[in-house]
């Protein structure tokens, strides 16, 4: 297991000191002050609050505290001792704005996380250090682009997830879905139950439904095993690049904000893990990006594209137009394949990797979701067909809450595509990113929803902040707040979203007011591609399989830690992070 513990070599120290100068210049420009906001204090006064973070055993241990003590918004340390705020402030009802049940831009009231996400999305942008390291990853992406270069980027591949192309991929997911079930039921073959890495088995099921979604290609993770080269780089790559790192590491990329891009680039030549890990990444990648390529682009004509389903053929369409903006260059076309393929698979998996947790957790709501959708499928063989459609899981019970104020579908308010409520709930609880930090690139003013109070004993409402302040987003801690979420939000309950009034509830993120995905125009543009294939795959899993707890586990003490690493949480076993990231759970058939 490659780890991200990192001597700093004499050219990287080089660096080190140029980014250390040139830091101490940028802080001289900041002129507002938040030394009014409260804030807890430090572990290091060099490097602030990251190091913090960084060094919780579990996600929330801080940050929970924090918003107990202070408020949805506090100030926090950075890099040499600098000022900034983080928040999990979100944008409520205003009943005196006569603008209805909900606010809507047109109101023109925003709080804090719709402010920074939504409002003046352009003012903050992602942080150099933050960033870079998807540059050093997959290289000029979409996630990684901002400003003009994220439009085009996205404009481009929005087509690709057209609600009618969306739609067309659940066959894909029923089928891969389906052969991860005959795997585990060899793997039950000769024995009454198996302990096995559910977290590993799920990424390369994702993995292959992203190469055939995305490229017509079959990775064959599921096949391969052990033996799926792909797979193996991918696995616990989050942990592997951001994971408990050392003072010296984290004051180093601290140090990136504050330098060019042609020298960041050259980061990605640093002989020492985790950029030797990156790069070896990038380059198997990368031969599997030019095969697909090879394969795909000789081929290509624009009738046949025109039927494909695959995401690609809209990208190589795309690249055959006369308008320069509607094209990627060779660069990001591989990039674009790298990200996809990388958010395609791994935090879907994640995501569904906490979801069966949580069910072995509470056995309770999993026999209760098992007979619905086994009631569902009865429905299904009744009228002679056997797969279930997308309208079929909104007959499931403990699947359905209606989103009425999902913006995106065309469809009236009562026939919006409804959603899952436990995998509502095993995102609030279990967010894929837990924090992103944006950094303001001129002053602004963030209006608070909750009011705080200051260090001498005044209310605040608003915050000013300078050009440069850096604003981190808790997505974690939003996600617990009791105003939102109801008094029992750090409990896991999906039925949550059966009694919450969308029409008085904040309206944030794309997905069920959530910010799992983000939020505003840089919200992950394969979001419902998600929702749909973790669908389709909990339909099969649960029908067939009970899940539960390793043994010397209980709900209350599980093996199980909930780690960050960066801005994500991955799996870790409790005491043993050098065991790497992973989530086994037993498994059985299914009770008749």
């Amino acid at each position: 297991m490659v780890t991200a513990d990192i001597d700093i070599a004499p050219s990287t120290a080089v660096l080190l000191g140029l980014g250390f100068f040139l830091a101490v210049l940028g802080l001289l420009r900041r002129r507002r002050s938040l030394k009014h906001i409260r804030g807890p204090p430090t572990a290091s006064r060099l490097i602030g609050h990251e190091y913090d973070l960084n060094r919780q055993t579990e996600v929330g241990d801080l940050e929970f505290k924090w918003l107990r003590e202070y408020g949805p918004t506090w100030k926090i340390s950075g890099l040499l001792g600098t000022d900034g705020l983080m928040t999990a402030d979100p944008k409520v009802r205003d009943l005196s704005t006569g603008c209805g049940t909900l606010l809507t831009t047109e109101c023109g009231y925003y709080q804090a996380l719709q402010h920074v996400f939504q409002k003046a999305n352009g003012i903050y942008l992602k942080k150099n250090s933050q960033n870079h390291i998807g540059w050093l990853m997959a290289g000029p992406n979409i996630a990684w682009s901002q400003g003009e270069a994220h439009t085009r980027h996205r404009r481009i591949m929005s087509p690709a997830f057209s609600n009618a192309r969306l739609k067309s991929f659940l066959p894909l997911f029923q089928r891969i879905g389906g052969k991860l079930t005959e795997k585990w039921k060899g793997e039950l073959l000769n024995v009454n139950e198996v302990e096995l890495s559910v977290d590993t088995w799920l990424s390369r099921a994702t993995l292959d439904v992203i190469g055939e979604a995305a490229f017509d290609y079959d990775y064959g993770a599921l096949d391969d095993g052990d033996q799926s080269v792909l797979a193996k780089e991918y696995h616990g790559i989050f942990k592997d690049t951001d994971y408990m790192l050392p003072k010296a590491t984290l004051f180093f990329r601290g140090s990136w904000d504050y330098l060019p891009l042609p020298i960041l680039k050259m980061f990605r030549y640093i002989p020492v893990a985790p950029f030797t890990r990156l790069r070896h990444l990038n380059n198997v990648f990368t031969a599997y990006g030019k095969q697909i390529l090879r394969e795909k682009v000789p081929e290509f004509d624009a009738e046949k594209s025109a039927k494909s389903k695959d995401i690609m053929s809209i990208l190589i369409k795309a690249n055959a137009s006369s308008d320069a903006k509607m094209r990627l260059s060779d660069e990001e076309l591989l990039a674009e394949m790298f990200a996809l393929t990388l958010a395609g698979h791994e935090t879907t998996s994640m995501a569904l990797t906490f979801l069966l947790y949580e069910l072995a957790r509470h056995p309770e709501y999993q026999t209760r979701l098992r007979k619905d959708i086994r009631e569902a499928r009865a429905r299904v063989n009744a009228r002679g067909e056997s797969d279930f459609t997308l309208e079929d899981f909104d007959s499931i019970p403990t699947l359905i809450n209606a989103i009425k104020a999902c913006r995106s579908s065309s469809r009236p308010a009562d026939q919006v595509l409804n959603v899952v409520p436990s995998f509502q709930e095993s995102l609030r609880v279990h967010p894929t990113a837990v924090l992103l930090p944006r950094v303001a690139t001129k002053d602004d003013v963030i209006p608070l929803a909750y009011p705080i109070t200051s260090t001498t004993g005044e209310v605040i409402t608003e915050v000013p902040v300078s050009k440069g302040h850096v604003i981190v987003a808790s997505f974690a801690s939003y996600q617990r707040l009791p105003e939102v979420w109801g008094e029992d939000a750090d409990v896991w309950n999906p039925d949550r979203f059966s009694r919450i009034d969308i029409g008085k509830q904040t309206n944030v993120g794309v997905f069920a007011n959530l910010l799992a995905f983000s939020a505003g125009t840089n919200a992950c543009i394969g979001w419902r591609f998600s929702i749909i294939e973790q669908q389709a795959f909990v339909a099969e899993l649960i029908d067939s399989f009970q899940f539960s707890l390793p043994a010397g586990s209980s709900p209350e003490k599980t093996e199980v830690v909930c780690a960050p690493s960066g801005t994500a949480m991955v799996p870790v076993i409790r005491g043993k992070p050098e065991l790497g990231s992973g989530l086994r759970l037993r498994i059985s058939f299914a009770p008749a």
